[in-house]
Order: C-alpha cells, then sequence, then structure tokens
C-alpha cells in the first residue's frame, strides 16, 4: 500500500494515477474527501490532526510526503514523519523544493530543510526530489492571456529549467516502487534554462496569437499578493524566490530525470502544446 499526501494537487494527482495504472494499491490522503474522485482509496488527513494521519499511514508501505507551500511545511513533516516511524513505514520519498540547504535567502529551502533532515535520520528507506519550477506555474498567465493583457514578470531575464510535472510525478512513482533510488536527493530540471520572455515567446507560437509582456516591480506584487489574502509571510518569502531567479540564483540544469527515467525530460514546449487548451 503506497499512502500519497497532498493527493489532489498537481503532483499528488498523477502519482495516483500512474500508480493505478501500475496496479499498485494506492491510498490517497486529502483534508476534505466529499466530492474527491481518484482510482485509489480516499481517505481523510490533515498534518495537524495527529488521530488522521495515524489513520492514513497504518498499513502502508511506502509515503509519498507532499505537501502545500509554505512556513508549515516543517511542523506538517515532522507530524507525518513521527506518524511513519510510529507506524514502522519503511519508504517515504518527499517533494522538497530546488536548492534546499544551499541557500538562506529562499524560505522555501528553509521550510523543506527540517523534514529532509529527519527523514535522513529516520529508519525508513528515503528518497529526496527537488524539482525546479514547474511548467504548470505559468496556467495563472491563461486569464491574462484570455483577456489580451500583458503577461506579469517578476523575473526579467532570469532563467530556470522549467521542470514539467509530469517528469516529477513519474520519478517520484520510481522511487515509490523499486529499491534503485534509495538514499538519493535527485534535483529535478527540465531540459533548458527559460526566462518569463522565453516561455512566453514559445507560448505565442504554439498558440499562434500575439502576447505582450510588462515587468512588474517586486514591491508592487507582494503588495497585490497581500491585498488577495495571502499571508504577508507566505508573499515575503514567494519575492525571495523571483529575485534569487531574476538574479540568475536558479539557473541550473541537471540529468537527474534522464537518470531515473532513461530518457530526456520533458520540455516547456511540449508541456505548452500538451496545455494550448488552457490559454483559449
Amino acid at each position: 500500500m503506497i499512502l500519497v499526501t497532498g493527493a489532489t494537487g498537481t503532483i499528488g494527482t498523477e502519482v495516483v494515477r500512474m500508480l493505478a495504472e501500475r496496479g499498485e494499491r494506492v491510498r490517497a490522503m486529502t483534508r476534505n474527501p466529499d466530492g474527491v474522485s481518484l482510482p485509489a482509496e480516499i481517505v481523510r488527513g490533515d498534518f495537524d490532526d495527529r488521530d488522521s494521519l495515524d489513520g492514513a499511514v497504518a498499513g502502508a508501505d511506502a509515503v509519498f510526503l507532499l505537501d502545500a507551500p509554505g512556513p508549515w511545511i516543517k511542523r506538517h513533516d515532522l507530524a507525518m514523519l513521527d506518524a511513519v516511524q510510529s507506524h514502522g513505514v519503511g519508504k517515504v520519498v518527499k517533494l522538497s523544493a530546488i536548492g534546499t540547504g544551499e541557500n538562506t535567502e529562499l524560505r522555501a529551502g528553509g521550510w523543506h530543510l527540517p523534514g529532509e533532515r529527519a527523514l535522513r535520520a529516520g529508519e525508513a528507506v528515503w528518497t529526496v526530489l527537488r524539482p525546479s519550477g514547474f511548467a504548470t506555474n505559468t496556467l495563472h498567465w491563461a486569464a491574462m492571456i484570455r483577456a489580451g493583457r500583458p503577461v506579469a514578470n517578476l523575473t526579467g531575464d532570469g532563467a530556470q529549467g522549467v521542470v514539467d510535472p509530469r517528469d516529477v510525478a513519474e520519478v517520484a512513482v520510481a522511487a515509490l516502487t523499486t529499491p534503485d533510488h534509495a538514499g538519493r536527493t535527485y534535483t529535478l530540471t527540465g531540459p533548458e534554462s527559460l526566462s518569463t520572455p522565453d516561455q512566453v515567446e514559445i507560448l505565442r507560437k504554439v498558440l499562434g496569437r500575439p502576447i505582450e509582456v510588462v515587468d512588474v516591480p517586486l514591491d508592487v506584487a507582494k503588495k497585490q499578493m497581500i491585498a488577495a489574502g495571502q499571508d504577508p509571510d507566505f508573499a515575503e518569502g514567494a519575492m525571495r524566490g523571483q529575485r534569487f531567479i531574476a538574479e540568475g540564483g536558479n539557473a541550473r540544469l541537471t540529468a537527474d530525470v534522464a537518470t531515473v527515467l532513461g530518457r530526456t525530460a520533458r520540455s516547456y514546449a511540449t508541456w505548452a502544446g500538451d496545455h494550448r487548451a488552457a490559454f483559449g
């Protein structure tokens, strides 16, 4: 039995689907199971409710540990890993973030580091996945593009190895179902470094329509996030990440996807072509 946390999110749903297609027994954890339709046993689980974690973990042989980004990740990771230890789960694959433990300016890396350390110190066999920025992050441009408005650019010409979430999920499945990736930390990127203008140019070609780009200062973007209801600490962390990218800090490429999957990582152009309908 493989327990997938964050099972209704971008990566989680793909991991559940791929595991089910392989014939694995899958348990999908979500805070609100009502109306959830996945090819798995659906269980309620809340990282802040230890009894629910015990119920979700009981009988599981492996756990895919995934949580929404935010300062709560440390608390949630440690709670789940304590439940994993109590129930003798044999394997944990954790979805972390690129740069974790490497740069103290990045809030996301700080959020994930305590969980990574606890995982390595525990008794379960472990694998850590540190993906770069997801191709799906550009879906928040869809409303702008459909309305003919310019895409907001917070990172200037800073480039990063944008990764297709399907590749991240496929690597997670390999780590969960084979013994070949025990004790490994993989930094998962796409095959090329792309800036926001680069991605917009690819979308122009895929969609066959003009798309403009407008630079937005980070202080303005932060105020907009807070005004929209985001936690100020989360907004500050997000802006630090954007600044890091803008300054070239995330311009790295690895071959880890190819190492695990035996093929080149999917390009952003491939992802965009497969999701053109979302942009109108």
